[in-house]
C-alpha cells in the first residue's frame, strides 16, 4: 500500500531565519499619532500649571482659537499662495535637476564639468541666496519661485546621477545588445531601474521646497505663511508662529504622502523588504 503523501508547508521565515508573525496591532496612521497628541497634551498641561510660561509656548488650545480666527481673516489665501509657489518651483527645479542629472550620470566629461560646481553650490544655505536674487530680480514673484527651485533642484539631481550611476551594467549590456539608442537605453532601461533612487530624489526635493519657501516669504511678501510667521515675529504674537509652523508641518506631511502614494504606484514592481512584520 502506498502511504498518504503529507504535504507541509513551509514556515515564513524572516531575514533572521525565525517565523514570521502577521502583523496585528493599531493601524500605522493612528501609531504616527501618538507622539504629537502626547505632546500636544504635555504642552496644554505645562502651560496651565505654569510649568512653561504662556508668552513663550501658548497652550494647543489657545493656537487652535488663533487658526480659527485667522481662517475668517484670509488663511485660506495664505495657504493657496504658499502652496502655489512650492509648485511652480518644485516643477520647475525638479524638472531641470531631472534632464542636467540624466547628462551628468551618461557623460564622464559632463560629470568633470558640472559636478564639482554643484557639489559647491549645493553647500550655500537658503539665505545666502535671498540678497543676490534681489539683486538681479528684484521684490516681485520671480526670486521666490527661483529661491524654491534652487532649494528643489540639488536633491533631485543627487538622487538622479546616484541612482543612473547604480544601475546593474547587466542590464545596460543587454539594452546595447538590442542596440538600442542612448535616448532608448535611457527611457527603457536606466530610467526604471534608477526610478527608487529618484523618487527618493524628489521626497527630499519636495521638503526643501517648503523650506526654502518660508525663506522666500521673508523677501517682501504679503501673502503666504511666511508672511504670517514674519508677523507674528513683529508683533510678538508666539500663536501665529506656532499656528504657522503647525500648518507648514501638515502641508508638508501631505505633500509628502502623496509622492509616496505616486512611489508605490511607480514602483508596484518591487519585491522588497518591509518591516511590517516583526520576528517572534
Amino acid at each position: 500500500m502506498n502511504s498518504p503523501s503529507i504535504t507541509i508547508q513551509p514556515k515564513k521565515l524572516d531575514a533572521f531565519n525565525r517565523p514570521v508573525k502577521a502583523a496585528k496591532g493599531i493601524p500605522r496612521v493612528v501609531t504616527g499619532m501618538l507622539l504629537p497628541l502626547a505632546l500636544i497634551a504635555f504642552a496644554e498641561i505645562g502651560v496651565r500649571t505654569g510649568l512653561i510660561p504662556a508668552h513663550q509656548l501658548p497652550p494647543p488650545s489657545e493656537i487652535v482659537k488663533t487658526l480659527s480666527f485667522l481662517g475668517e481673516h484670509g488663511l485660506l489665501n495664505h495657504i493657496a499662495m504658499s502652496s502655489a509657489r512650492v509648485a511652480a518651483g518644485f516643477i520647475f527645479g525638479a524638472g531641470l535637476a531631472i534632464m542636467i542629472g540624466v547628462l551628468v550620470a551618461l557623460s564622464q566629461r559632463l560629470d568633470a564639468l558640472l559636478d564639482p560646481s554643484f557639489q559647491a553650490l549645493r553647500a550655500i544655505p537658503s539665505l545666502a541666496w535671498v540678497p543676490l536674487l534681489l539683486l538681479w530680480l528684484g521684490i516681485d514673484e520671480a526670486p521666490k519661485l527661483v529661491l524654491i527651485a534652487i532649494g528643489t533642484f540639488f536633491p533631485v539631481y543627487m538622487g538622479v546621477v546616484s541612482g543612473i550611476r547604480g544601475v546593474d551594467r547587466r542590464l545596460v549590456e543587454v539594452g546595447r545588445l538590442y542596440r538600442l539608442t542612448p535616448f532608448a537605453l535611457a527611457r527603457r532601461i536606466l530610467l526604471p531601474a534608477a526610478l527608487p533612487a529618484i523618487i527618493t530624489g524628489l521626497r527630499n526635493g519636495l521638503s526643501l521646497a517648503w523650506m526654502f519657501m518660508v525663506a522666500a516669504e521673508l523677501i517682501a511678501a504679503s501673502r503666504g505663511l511666511g508672511y504670517l510667521l514674519t508677523d507674528g515675529r513683529e508683533t510678538s504674537r508666539a500663536d501665529i508662529v506656532l499656528a504657522a509652523i503647525v500648518l507648514l508641518a501638515v502641508l508638508g506631511k501631505v505633500s509628502d504622502w502623496g509622492m509616496q502614494l505616486l512611489e508605490r504606484h511607480l514602483l508596484a514592481w518591487r519585491d522588497n523588504f518591509t518591516s511590517e512584520s516583526q520576528p517572534a
